[in-house]
């Protein structure tokens, strides 16, 4: 059965002068949160580093070719 998730996608930003990074939210429906995030970054050569917090929040510490990236999965 599906889960619907709130999603919180980071990417930041290389150049050091600039702290801003882009930020994008949405609800996505889905069975397997790695499979979503492999799909996601399917044509970048992709890392990633997945961390279950407390309240069940999921994070994923990405870098896709080479570009630091973050999604977050909150079960709604």
């Amino acid at each position: 059965m599906k889960k619907n998730y709130e999603t919180v996608w980071e990417i930041f930003n290389h150049c050091a002068n600039n702290q801003m990074r882009d930020v994008f939210i949405d609800e996505i429906e889905t069975d397997d949160t790695d499979a979503f995030v492999r799909n996601k970054f399917k044509d970048k050569a992709v890392t990633f580093e997945k961390t279950v917090l407390e309240n069940g929040t999921i994070l994923y510490d990405i870098d896709a070719s080479g570009i630091k990236q973050r999604y977050s999965f909150t079960e709604i």
